[in-house]
C-alpha cells in the first residue's frame, strides 16, 4: 500500500473511531487517535497477518496492551475484513462481544488486554514460544506511555533481552498525556530511550502519526540482530482533530452531536487536501 493510500486510510479510520464512540456513548477517544497510524501500519504494511492466514502457526502476532484503546483496533480489523463493519454498530451494547477492551471473542484479537502492563509479558513469552519452536513469525505490542509505570514491563523487558528476542517489536505511543495529567508531571518517565537501551533493546523513535516514516521504521527491523527493538512512536493524543488534540480531558470523553459534526468536518477536509495533494 502506498504512503499516500495509508493517509487516506488514518483519515477514515478517524471518523469511524469518533462515530461509534458518539453512537454508543463510551470509549477513549484520545488515546484510539493518537495510535491509529501505527495500527493502519502495521496492519496494510508491515505484519503478516490477515483473516485468510489467522490460523497459520506462523502468522505475525499483534498484542494491544494499551486495551483501552480498542476502538481504532476494532476499526482497522474491520476494514481489513475480520468482521463485517457492522459490528462495529453494537460497540458497548448489551450482549455485544465489542466490548471496551480487546477479547479473543472478537475475529483477529490475539489475547485478551486491558489491565495495563499485561501485554508486554504476553507478547515476551508468545516471542520466546516462537524462538523455541523454530518459527518465524514476529510479536508487536503497542504499550501506552502511561503504563510504563507499571513494573511488569520492566521485568519483560530484562527477559525479552536475555533470551535475545529479536522477533519482539515494542512499540510505545508516546503521546505525553495519560487520563491524570502529563506523564512527567505523574510519573517522569525520560530520559525514556536510554531506560529501554539500558534495558537491553536496540531503540529507534520516529513520528508516530507519520505513516510514512512509521511505515519505513518498522520495514526495518529487527534493528539489532539478538536484541528486543523499541520504538518510540511520538504522537499527539487526539491526533487529526483540532480541538481534541493535547487535550487531556478528552482521554475518555464522548464527542457530542455537535463535536462529532465539527470533527468529522475536518477530517472531511483534511480529506479533500489530500486528494488535492
Amino acid at each position: 500500500m502506498t504512503e499516500h493510500e495509508l493517509k487516506q486510510k488514518s483519515i477514515a479510520y478517524r471518523k469511524t473511531i469518533l462515530t461509534i464512540i458518539n453512537q454508543c456513548g463510551a470509549g477513549h477517544t484520545g488515546g484510539s487517535l493518537s495510535c491509529v497510524d501505527i495500527l493502519n501500519v502495521l496492519y496494510n504494511a508491515v505484519m503478516n497477518v490477515s483473516p485468510a492466514n489467522f490460523d497459520d502457526p506462523n502468522r505475525d502476532r499483534y498484542i494491544q496492551s494499551k486495551g483501552h484503546s480498542v476502538e481504532a483496533l476494532y476499526t482497522v480489523l474491520a476494514d481489513r475484513g475480520f468482521f463485517p463493519t457492522s459490528g462495529l454498530d453494537t460497540l458497548n451494547t448489551y450482549q455485544s462481544h465489542f466490548i471496551g477492551h480487546p477479547t479473543r471473542k472478537i475475529p483477529g484479537i490475539e489475547q485478551n488486554t486491558g489491565a495495563l502492563g499485561h501485554g508486554l509479558p504476553l507478547a515476551v513469552g508468545i516471542a520466546l514460544s516462537a524462538k523455541l519452536d523454530e518459527r518465524p513469525y514476529r510479536v508487536f505490542t503497542l504499550l501506552g506511555d502511561g503504563e510504563l509505570t507499571e513494573g511488569s514491563n520492566w521485568e519483560a523487558s530484562m527477559t525479552a533481552a536475555h533470551y535475545q528476542l529479536d522477533n519482539l517489536i515494542v512499540i510505545v505511543d508516546r503521546n505525553t498525556l495519560q487520563i491524570t495529567g502529563p506523564t512527567e508531571d505523574v510519573v517522569a518517565l525520560e530520559p525514556l530511550a536510554s531506560k529501554f537501551e539500558a534495558f537491553g533493546y536496540a531503540v529507534r523513535s520516529c513520528d508516530g502519526n507519520d505513516v510514512g516514516e512509521l511505515q519505513r521504521t518498522l520495514s526495518d527491523v529487527p534493528f539489532a540482530p539478538g536484541k528486543p527493538s523499541l520504538l518510540v512512536a511520538n504522537t499527539v493524543k487526539g491526533k487529526g482533530v483540532s480541538f481534541i488534540e493535547n487535550q487531556v480531558g478528552w482521554h475518555h470523553h464522548v464527542p457530542t452531536a455537535d463535536e462529532l459534526t465539527q470533527a468529522l468536518g475536518e477530517l472531511d477536509r483534511a480529506q479533500q487536501l489530500l486528494k488535492v495533494g
